[in-house]
């Protein structure tokens, strides 16, 4: 299988460019029976949230599909998504405008999943960056979501 779905901070396609994957394409795409979740703790600071999807039958969680170059390209992004402690990576059907395609999504693992956090603007930000791919409404939901305020992204972290 040579697809991944983004739903996270891998819609911002800089950030795809930045680890090396050899993607041949993209194009959106939307996972059905399930919704965006911000709920699984950074490997950075585990008070500030990543994104997720969880089982909700009446959502959809609207993304990025890369077509990469060839199936063992999805191995370069696994140590960007901490999996497989932080997310499995799992096989998904994703609808795009004209077909379902099966794909590699990765999910949070339960151990780090807590409900009680929020993200930083930083994170939304990148998945704000997938804009062309998103229709307006999901964007619009993205872009209110309510995030804690933290450190830049490349501000270190004091831990006291």
């Amino acid at each position: 299988m040579n697809y991944y779905f983004a739903y996270g901070s891998n819609m911002n396609v800089e950030r795809m460019v930045s680890r090396d994957l050899k993607v041949v394409r993209a194009c959106s795409a939307y996972l059905s029976g399930f919704g965006l979740r911000f709920n699984k703790r950074s490997r950075r600071d585990a008070t500030l949230a990543c994104a997720n999807i969880a089982y909700a039958p009446n959502e959809r969680v609207e993304g990025v599909l890369y077509q990469l170059e060839n199936n063992s390209e999805i191995i370069k992004l696994d140590p960007h998504e901490g999996s497989p402690f932080y997310y499995s990576r799992e096989q998904f059907w994703v609808q795009t405008e004209k077909n379902e395609i099966a794909t590699w999504i990765y999910v949070a693992n339960p151990a780090v999943i807590d409900n009680s956090i929020k993200p930083a603007r930083w994170y939304v930000e990148h998945l704000l960056a997938g804009k062309p791919f998103l229709t307006t409404e999901y964007w619009q939901m993205i872009d209110g979501t309510v995030c804690r305020e933290e450190a830049q992204e490349n501000e270190s972290v004091v831990w006291g």
